[in-house]
């Protein structure tokens, strides 16, 4: 007898519809799953056959063969060892194939015939929701991730047993519901603010134009001086996420196995801060398996790479193409994939080996080529791509011991919200948010200069020899203060602060 289950299987952070056909025909008993399946897709036969026998069906001692369609995709995980039950359940006649009609069956398949968690049931879900189809039947411990979808009936099961009853109609399962609101209120509070910093006050405000502008930063100071956490309170400074970025985000997580039932939606803009052993793959994604790396997690949040000259040069190179597109392609013998990657590149250096080179308190031993040797390994590509350069000066004890508070997040972020509005209006016919992505052909028509700032910007490339390609980056600086103060034209006085926000490229020995 032939029956017949669907199914899904996630590709990248895609969903793609795979049929299970399952045929039981007279012959010694064997067992054969086709259709190009991995290894532990192949090996869901033994764990399928345990999961029926311990939950007291009969398992036919027949002739099964198992057809994952279309043959030429590939499926790997557990994903299919529920849809595989249910199918020999439906073709021994235990349960009738009417039961799954309009139905889509995932979850792996413990021996006692328990239903465990499975990767990538958001993905499915929106595919499912672009599909018109209604009933997701799924491990448990992934409704509350399915339900996020609102166009989608999720029904969780427990085990195999519960299932069936479910399909027959002995056993009632109301759809899994989330109240999308209230996690919203509750999940997106923070209890990091930058209130807390002291002193420092031309970083925090030159962090407060890269978050109003979308502006990579580079942080430049010695050991001590609170490089990380001034980047670890910028994400509380961005704009509140929309529900279609957590969307979008979610999935990333939810592909990677992040997820659990009680954190299942990534409701405000993630902060990633791998550590400087982290490998290629671990960076920008990959591996056997062609898992998202610590760049797609930060998708439309920040990335915080602190001690920046001692990553993998090769890693940090990789990045490059991310920067520019939002996106990163992964491409392998077996598969290419792309995973989003838009997010904003926090990072932090000291300014020499030891990190007293502009320390007036304590001596820097360095030589000058080991200076230089140390800020080579930052090429000038990478550093191309950032626009903001920040010193981030030891504090002095007056600053230290001094009681008074600075601004809190929450007013800085409004004047944020205000300039990005700004910018989402002037660019929604280019479909842009933000003035770091205005391309070069845009800059004249936005970046309007009156005749002194003219004047500013022809002297700071003359005489304080700014490069070329950190005119365009002072042009889009000044833009973004330019729409924190409400201005529509640039004036000299939001040159002049570009300026002092590119030391970089007016000193690069610091």
């Amino acid at each position: 007898m032939l029956a017949k289950v669907e199914s899904r299987t996630v590709f990248g952070i895609e969903a793609k519809r795979v049929e299970v056909e399952v045929d039981i025909t007279g012959g010694l008993p064997h067992f054969a799953i086709v259709g190009l399946a991995d290894t532990a897709v192949k090996e869901s036969r033994d764990r399928v056959i345990s999961a029926i026998k311990n939950c007291g069906f009969r398992f036919p001692p027949k002739r099964i063969t198992i057809n994952l369609a279309p043959a030429d995709l590939k499926k790997e995980g557990g994903n299919f060892d529920l849809p595989i039950a249910i199918g020999i359940l439906i073709a021994n006649g235990d349960l009738e194939q009417r039961h799954a009609e309009g139905k889509v069956f995932c979850g792996e398949l413990a021996l006692d015939g328990k239903v465990r968690p499975i990767n990538g049931a958001l993905p499915i879900a929106v595919e499912l929701s672009k599909d018109g189809k209604e009933d997701f039947i799924l491990p448990s411990e992934n409704a509350k991730e399915a339900a996020i979808v609102r166009d989608v009936e999720v029904y969780p099961v427990r085990d195999l047993k519960e299932a069936v009853a479910y399909l027959k109609g002995n056993y009632n399962i109301e759809p899994e519901a989330v109240d999308i609101n209230k996690l919203w209120s509750v999940s997106s509070s923070s209890d990091l603010d930058f209130s807390d910093v002291k002193g420092q006050w031309h970083v925090k405000r030159g962090l407060e134009v890269a978050a109003a502008g979308g502006h990579n930063v580079l942080l430049i100071g010695p050991p001590g001086s609170g490089k990380t956490m001034l980047a670890q309170r910028l994400s509380t400074i961005l704009p509140e996420i929309s529900f279609e970025e957590a969307l979008e985000t979610t999935k990333i997580h939810s592909v990677a196995g992040l997820l659990n039932d009680q954190n299942f939606l990534v409701s405000r803009r993630p902060f990633r801060m791998p550590h400087h052993t982290v490998s290629y793959a671990g960076l920008v994604g990959g591996g056997t398996t062609l898992r998202p790396g610590e760049i797609s997690f930060a998708h439309n949040g920040v990335l915080f790479l602190d001690e920046l000259p001692e990553f993998r040069r090769d890693a940090l190179e990789a990045m490059r193409q991310p920067l520019e597109d939002g996106s990163i392609n992964i491409s392998r013998a077996s598969a290419a994939l792309k995973y989003p990657a838009k997010f904003m590149l926090v990072a932090a250096m000291n300014p020499c080996p030891c990190g007293y080179f502009t320390d007036p308190k304590k001596e820097c031993h360095c030589t000058p080529h080991d200076i230089q040797r140390y800020l080579s390994k930052i090429s000038g590509p990478l550093l191309d791509r950032i626009d903001i350069h920040l010193e981030v000066p030891s504090l002095k004890y007056k600053e230290l011991s001094s009681k008074s508070c600075g601004e809190a997040s929450e007013r800085i972020k409004e004047r944020v919200n205000k300039a990005r509005v700004i910018q989402k209006e002037r660019h929604k016919d280019l479909g842009i948010f933000c003035n770091a992505h205005i391309g070069s052909k845009h800059l004249g028509k936005f970046c309007q200069l009156d005749k002194e700032a003219e004047e500013l910007l022809k002297l700071a490339i003359l005489e304080l020899g700014l490069s070329a390609r950190g005119y365009d980056k002072v042009l889009k600086i000044s833009r973004t203060i330019a729409d924190l103060a409400g201005a529509e034209r640039i004036s000299a006085e939001h040159i002049s602060e570009a300026i002092n926000y590119r030391s970089l490229d007016r000193n690069l020995g610091f």
